[in-house]
């Protein structure tokens, strides 16, 4: 299956608790901004969800960062108690001030920690854990599949969002360079998260069949259904900044893996001044594929 990588959200999330000189006042803000950017997605994930999770008492965001899809949770269930876990704590403190500037502060809670083990604090097992993209930042995850599945209340949902389909910011001939710039990328991208995933702590090689791996944790009814996200060109500045910053952040992570035109062709992309770069060009644009799959604890 493919994987959708946000080099931002690795680079915070396979970092943090390891890097003490990340500047989390910097690094929030842009969090939130991306998160922002996919609101259409995680409002259309809800939705789905809504269906079966109905009235939930407990919604937790494993992997919360700073808030924003936990502050969606709590709009889209009014009657939900949230909890946002993450393991840095200037992000949960950004997403208390989130929470509080949307008036649903009284019933906001965050838990510091990482993850699996940290779900052991929780004061109540959850109706609704949702995961996004932070199972795969864990060694072992069909280990941490069945310590999310033990926090779920009887009749609780866990919803992963993984996989998907690589996100689309150009056409294939862009005017400069070899056509097909962001496909050869994605390549040398699959295996920079294989090179992740071996060197995080107690990995395991696991087949990423989500629905399987759900059912090996105990839980039944599996679901799995993917939202797109489709912001055509011309782009708002939001998403310029989004698609500049995670093409600076994929080309620090594998320029080494790229031939010579293809990092020229990435630095023209990125440079402000050239009329070709993704910040002044007009056919840019971002189309994403972002999967979910859903499993319930027997009663």
């Amino acid at each position: 299956m493919a994987h959708d990588h946000d080099h931002h959200e690795h680079e915070y999330r396979h970092a943090h608790g390891h890097d003490t000189d990340i500047d989390w006042n910097e690094m929030g803000p842009l969090l939130e901004a991306q998160a922002e950017l996919f609101t259409p997605v995680y409002e259309r994930a809800m939705a789905w969800l809504a269906k079966e999770v109905t009235e939930p008492g407990l919604i937790v965001d494993a992997g919360s960062g700073p808030g924003v899809v936990a502050c969606l949770f709590a709009e889209m269930f009014p009657g939900a108690r949230i909890v946002a876990v993450d393991g840095t704590e200037p992000l949960l403190e950004r997403a208390r001030a989130r929470a509080a500037r949307q008036g649903v502060a009284d019933r906001f809670d965050t838990l510091a920690g990482e993850l699996p083990e940290v779900l052991g604090e929780l004061d109540y097992p959850a109706d609704l854990l949702w995961a996004s993209r932070s199972l795969h930042h864990l060694g072992d995850q069909r280990a941490a599949l069945a310590a999310f599945a033990a926090r779920l209340a009887p009749g609780g949902t866990l919803a992963l969002l993984e996989g998907g389909l690589p996100s689309r910011f150009l056409p294939r001939d862009i005017g400069i360079g070899r056509p097909g710039l962001q496909a050869r990328m994605d390549v040398v991208e699959e295996e920079w998260f294989a090179r992740m995933r071996a060197g995080l702590p107690g990995s395991v090689a696991e087949t990423e069949d989500w629905p399987a791996l759900l059912t090996s944790a105990g839980l039944t009814r599996t679901r799995t259904r993917s939202f797109l996200l489709d912001l055509p060109a011309p782009a708002t500045d939001r998403a310029r900044a989004y698609i500049a910053g995670t093409l600076s952040r994929l080309r620090r992570a594998v320029a080494e893996d790229l031939d010579a035109e293809d990092r020229a062709t990435l630095d023209r992309l990125l440079d402000p001044a050239d009329p070709v770069s993704v910040h002044r060009r007009p056919d840019v644009f971002v189309l994403g594929a972002y999967t979910v799959h859903t499993a319930v604890r027997p009663v």
